[in-house]
């Protein structure tokens, strides 16, 4: 299922791999321990760096996509989905998955509070709550701030603070997912 990169064993990397095919997003862990170290960026030598890979193999239809150069330590350049689809991602999880999880709620605080973020990517909203059995109605520019609120309304706001913070900005106060923070950047 997986293969690993024969020019990087070379390299002296040691290279782990976990993966599962069992879903329609597979999902691959590809661990590189000491690397971390190696390059300076611990003091530890045993901490692993790993990498999460998921591959929707059935996406919903309608996903904008955009192109960006990406340069940190080399340049580097991405295909990802555009903003409207992120936000459209995003709400898809908030609005479908049964569980909610605080770095959802940090993740559309951020989002929707940029206000040059672009609105949700209703094609693929709809496409990817259709796919997963949305009973609700179908979203519009006119409605989907309301359904999005009525499902807010409904979690459990301490223990959003508290799932979030471990993958928050340091300086990031949690106190900031709010019921009533998350109405205001609906509005």
């Amino acid at each position: 299922m997986l293969a690993i990169r024969s020019e990087l064993i070379p390299e002296g990397y040691a290279i782990a791999l976990k993966g599962s095919d069992q879903k329609t997003v597979q999902n691959a862990f590809v661990r590189f321990p000491g690397l971390l170290y190696d390059l300076g960026l611990s003091g530890q030598p045993s901490e692993v760096l790993s990498i999460k890979l998921e591959v929707d193999t059935n996406p919903p239809p309608g996903a904008g996509l955009a192109t960006s150069v990406v340069r940190r330590y080399f340049v580097l350049q991405l295909q990802h989905h555009d903003k409207a689809s992120l936000l459209s991602g995003k709400l898809h999880a908030i609005l479908q998955r049964p569980y909610t999880k605080g770095r959802d709620i940090y993740d559309l605080l951020w989002y929707l509070s940029d206000p040059t973020w672009p609105s949700p990517n209703l094609e693929l909203l709809n496409n990817a709550l259709t796919q997963t059995g949305w009973q609700g109605e179908v979203l519009t520019t006119a409605n989907w701030r309301e359904q999005v609120k009525t499902r807010l309304r409904l979690l459990d706001w301490k223990g959003l603070q508290a799932d979030a913070r471990p993958f928050v900005e340091p300086d990031f106060d949690p106190g900031l997912l709010t019921l009533a923070n998350l109405e205001q950047v609906l509005a």
